[in-house]
């Protein structure tokens, strides 16, 4: 978004939404309300008198009163952005949130390469203020610029010193990774570019053909979910591609799956009915999150297949790559033959 006069940040993408891939990992406290529900693209929700166990069901995130606080005690949240980038502005909406909303907060950020653990970002990471502590209104969507020109992979939001927030909403700009740009790649697993699944181990609670469904998926039924193995083995999907191809990256998508992601991933591929070559060695996953990794194998492909361990559910699959000249010649074969 370049022009000679900058745009308010909320012209900016929400880099946190749920619809971009956005992710609550953790919270030190959600006793009455989730933390997850502080991204959800929608705006928040009220129906009063209505009651859970734990009281009034607020459409946000609530943690209980504190006890014996100190004027430095808060409760935080972290979310991983959808997108990587550089965060223009920050919303701290407490709509609907009246006699429970916290007086103040405050906003931190962090750049972490990779794929960390909860406890690598709760104990082991350095983080940045990039809106320092602030007095926020009840029922009220809270505006802060950010300044900061850095790129920033997760922010961590605290609340002083307990309450009640509905939503909160990270305006920015993405940035591409160098890395992955220098061959920008087509998905060669995507249906809609012609992969299909040609055998799977199990579909036990969903179909393999989530995985190569276009966009983002909206919740855990979305993706394939296999059964719980109570054997040695593992569980596997088989892919045929668009056509023969090189692969560049993948990416490996657990979004939704939280307590039944799988621990591990392997990827593999073959060309015809060649014998199978690891193009992606055996790897740890975290729970929801989209997994991205560089494949440095020039080998061309038509098929390849994903074994995960020992079992579990991932939401999506692509395989980034190129065609070769005879994949580019025999997709041009297929698409004379149909017209």
């Amino acid at each position: 978004m370049s022009s000679s006069t900058p745009p308010h940040f909320l012209a900016f993408p929400d880099l946190a939404s749920r619809a971009a891939g956005g992710a609550v990992i953790w919270a030190n406290d959600d006793l009455f309300a989730e933390k997850e529900n502080l991204i959800t693209p929608a705006a928040a929700e009220f129906r009063p008198a209505t009651f859970g166990h734990k009281g009034q069901v607020y459409d946000g995130w609530e943690t209980r009163r504190r006890r014996g606080a100190t004027a430095d005690s808060c409760d935080s949240a972290i979310v991983r952005l959808g997108t990587a980038g550089v965060v223009r502005g920050v919303v701290v909406d407490t709509a609907w949130f009246t006699g429970n909303y916290p007086p103040h907060i405050s906003v931190e950020a962090a750049n972490v390469t990779g794929h960390p653990s909860v406890e690598e970002l709760v104990h082991k990471t350095e983080w940045t203020p990039i809106v320092e502590r602030s007095a926020v209104n009840g029922d009220t969507r809270n505006p802060f610029p950010v300044k900061s020109t850095r790129r920033w992979t997760h922010v961590r939001l605290s609340m002083y010193p307990d309450g009640g927030i509905a939503r909160f909403r990270v305006h920015g700009e993405g940035l591409l990774d160098p890395s992955f740009a220098e061959a920008l790649p087509l998905d060669l697993a995507a249906l809609e570019n012609g992969g299909r699944i040609t055998a799977c181990s199990n579909m036990f609670y969903s179909s393999p053909n989530n995985l190569l469904l276009p966009g983002t998926p909206r919740h855990m039924g979305e993706g394939w979910e296999t059964s719980r193995r109570r054997d040695a083995g593992n569980d596997w999907v088989q892919v045929h591609l668009a056509n023969q191809g090189v692969l560049a990256a993948a990416e490996l998508d657990t979004s939704y799956f939280v307590g039944n992601a799988p621990g591990w991933a392997r990827l593999s591929g073959r060309d015809g009915t060649g014998d199978w070559f690891e193009l992606l060695p055996r790897t740890d996953l975290q729970p929801d999150t989209r997994h991205r990794f560089l494949i440095r194998d020039d080998r061309p492909v038509t098929e390849a297949r994903l074994d995960i361990y020992p079992d579990g559910g991932m939401a999506r699959l692509r395989l980034f790559g190129t065609l070769t000249s005879q994949g580019l010649q025999q997709v041009r074969q297929i698409w004379a033959a149909s017209s």
